[in-house]
């Protein structure tokens, strides 16, 4: 049975709130706007909900054009601010590794110290951002964790509840899992794992590793208060990998840019070999 594409889901601000999308443009960095923002401590290393589980709650909305970045909160005016790609950069540490971004100005910082209670800065990937990912097939993204798109299928998605649930344990929410795509259609859970290069829309992906899993899947997305220990619990007990974690769902490349929506079919070309 054929994989058709369900949910697309773009986290414009990194480890802020997703936003569903019935189609987008896919650039060699992923859905369009992906990760494009980080939220930075004052000497710029990034923070995600790992330890800033509030970030969450935080809901940003790009305009079509990225010219214009909303971003709304629980118990905040919504702040509108005009994208600043042209101010000169400034250093950032995204998990060691140092980039340059262009800082969003003080209002931006003001706002975001507001609702997180600590404070931070708002910067962005500039248009010159040269960030190689490893795996596979290697590829590129803004300031996402690794690389460009995260797939995930209903099925491995359905199995893990599946087990959570056969434990005696409440199921989790998908958002947990915070994929940019997901797809039904393949009835075997991790089937998206021996999956090497595929085309949807009129794009091509490229497998660069599997999704390993971290402590942000522990946060529950809606409250922004963590919520563990799922699913990483269950997931240690038959999703262990030689080289250390857990994984649930794949990093994908992208091989060919183009468009994706929803009801979009996944036709793979190549699958892995057993030789």
């Amino acid at each position: 049975m054929a994989a058709v594409v369900t949910d697309l889901i773009t986290y414009p601000v990194k480890g802020c709130a997703g936003v569903a999308l019935t189609e987008s443009a896919l650039t060699p960095a992923g859905l369009a706007h992906d990760r494009a923002f980080m939220v930075v401590d004052d000497a710029g290393v990034y923070r995600t909900q790992r330890k800033d589980t509030r970030l969450a709650v935080i809901r940003p909305e790009v305009s079509w054009d990225g010219g214009r970045l909303t971003l709304r909160a629980p118990d905040a005016e919504p702040l509108e601010i005009e994208v600043d790609v042209e101010s000169p950069r400034c250093d950032v540490d995204l998990f060691g590794a140092p980039f340059k971004a262009v800082d969003q100005g003080a209002e931006a910082a003001r706002w975001l110290s507001d609702v997180l209670g600590t404070d931070c800065r708002l910067v962005r990937v500039p248009p010159e951002h040269e960030r190689v990912t490893d795996g596979l097939h290697p590829g590129t993204s803004g300031f996402a964790d690794s690389g460009a798109l995260h797939l995930l299928s209903r099925s491995s998605y359905d199995d893990l509840n599946a087990r959570i649930t056969a434990a005696g344990r409440s199921p989790i929410a998908l958002s947990r899992l915070r994929p940019n795509i997901v797809v039904d259609g393949w009835d075997a859970p991790h089937t998206e794992d021996a999956v090497r290069t595929v085309g949807v829309g009129n794009a091509e992906l490229g497998f660069a590793k599997p999704a390993i899993r971290c402590a942000v899947t522990l946060v529950d997305q809606a409250s922004g208060q963590r919520a563990g220990p799922e699913p990483l619990r269950t997931l240690a007990g038959y999703r262990r990998q030689a080289g250390g974690g857990v994984a649930l769902g794949v990093k994908f490349s992208v091989l060919r840019s183009g468009k994706l929506a929803v009801g979009d079919e996944l036709a793979v070309t190549a699958w892995e070999t057993t030789d």
